[in-house]
This record gives C-alpha cells, structure tokens and sequence, in this order.
C-alpha cells in the first residue's frame, strides 16, 4: 500500500455522528473502481459509496436493477484496496433483502466478508425494517435511503422528486424516525423538496446525505461520473459539474489516433 493518508484518522459510523453534532458537513461520492477510490480518497472525502449505479455508469445498463450481489462484491472490494481513510459503504443491490429478512442477513455477510466494506445501504422504509435490524445484529452498520429509491423504479414509474404530497411527506418522516430507531448509522435523502429534508435532518438524530435535497441536510453525496463530466447526457438540477472529462477524454482520444495513423507515435525518444 502506499503512504498516502497514512495519518488520517479512519472515517468511522461514529465519526460521521460527530460530525453531524458539531454541525460539520459530510462529503461522499461514489466509486466503483481501484483507480478512481485511490484518488477520491487521497483528497481526503469522508464516505465513499459503492452504488448500484454501477449498473448504469459501469456496465451501461438502463437501471440499477440488473446489477448482482457478487458484482457489487467486485466493485467494493477494489474500493476497498484502494482506501486507507474514508468509511466504504456498499449499496445492496436489488432482490439481495427486499422480502426476506434471512435472506438479507446473508447479503450483507456475504457483502462484508468478501468485499472488506464497512457497511451497508438498502433503499425503503417501514418495509425493511426487520431485514435491517436483523443485519444488524450481526454487527453490520445499516445506511438507509429513502425518497427516490432506484430500486423502485417500476413502482413509481418515474424518476420525478419524490414526497411532494403531503401524505407522501408524512410519510418520509415516518420511515426516517423508524429507520434511526431500527439502529440506521445514517440516511440517504434522494430528490426530495429541500424543505422536506432539512426537516427530517432537523427531526433525526443521524446524519442525512442528501442528493439533490437540498442544502439544509448534514451531507451531500454525489456520482463520480457524473460529477466529472464523464456522463455528458445526465444533466440534472442537482448536479454541479467539477470538470467536463468527456470533452478532455474525447480530445486526448483523437490525439492518440491521429498521431498513431500519422507514425508520429512513438517517436525516437518513445521506444527502446
């Protein structure tokens, strides 16, 4: 391993509570990769998710659905290799719990034996709760998510903000309070009215990540792909873009073949 962060203190479950009772914001991307964590982690982010977004961003599928268990356990575990400070939590894909607490029990086990992450995330409410406490027994800390949940996006049919109604809103609420009281580390907010989510962060004790929620939460979690620009057709509101790596990636890419077409690559200084 190298030296990088080598004083840093590890994120832990703990850790992140702190910093949401002194008031201090949480920063989280996703990864996916060996390469891509080394560096996210180098610049020193609290919390790196390994997303079932892999299932869109890595292997091009249109939802998060298709993605399984032993494929997120490939992606964590080269998350995992490349990190030495940031808590790793690995998203449990779909049909790993819903249903089935036994079932979700042997998920997240099979997860953290095999991957090395430090916790879990399962996307619902009330529904999942006793898969949640059940993982939890085992020792295994549980982030919970809620709003626009992917996973469900045959149910809603829709990517639209979630909770606008009031019955909707009530209902966050709920499944926010019952998730902290199942034993929940934290909470993913996902596209829900700023207002809505600056009141669960105010009504919960946990930390809230929020994405595309608003600034009133503890924490903000973004797609690494999306954030650099690397998907340049994913333009939502929420997404500030750092970089526009397509356009860079895209030139370097036509560099290369012209100058190989050319016989300008390698040059005399380029070859043994």
């Amino acid at each position: 391993m190298s030296v990088h962060n080598n004083k840093a203190k590890r994120v832990t479950t703990h850790v992140l509570q702190e910093m949401k009772n002194r008031g201090e914001k949480i920063s989280m991307l996703t990864g996916y990769d060996f390469s891509m964590a080394r560096i996210i982690d180098t610049a020193g982010i609290d919390v790196i998710l390994v997303g079932d977004s892999a299932s869109n961003v890595m292997a091009g599928h249109e939802t998060t659905l298709p993605i399984t268990l032993d494929q997120m356990i490939y992606h964590a575990s080269s998350v995992v290799r490349a990190v030495e400070r940031a808590l790793v939590v690995v998203d449990m894909p779909f049909g790993a719990y819903q249903g089935n607490s036994k079932e979700a029990l042997s998920s997240a086990i099979k997860i953290m034996k095999e991957s090395g992450g430090h916790a879990v995330k399962m996307e619902g409410g009330q529904e999942i709760i006793e898969s949640i406490e059940r993982i939890l027994t085992a020792g295994i800390p549980v982030m919970g998510h809620l709003g626009l949940t992917p996973q469900s996006i045959y149910k809603f049919g829709t990517y639209v903000v979630r909770a606008k109604e009031e019955e909707e809103a009530a209902r966050l609420i709920e499944d926010a309070k019952a998730l902290e009281a199942a034993g929940c580390f934290s909470i993913v907010l996902e596209k829900i009215p700023a207002h809505l989510a600056a009141k669960v962060a105010q009504e919960v004790s946990i930390p809230i990540i929020g994405i595309g929620a608003g600034n009133g939460v503890d924490g903000q979690v973004l797609v690494v792909h999306d954030m650099l620009g690397i998907n340049n057709e994913f333009n939502p509101r929420f997404l500030r873009k750092y970089h526009n790596l397509y356009e860079e990636m895209l030139g370097s890419f036509h560099r290369y073949i012209e100058d190989v077409k050319s016989g300008d690559f390698p040059n005399e200084n380029e070859q043994y």
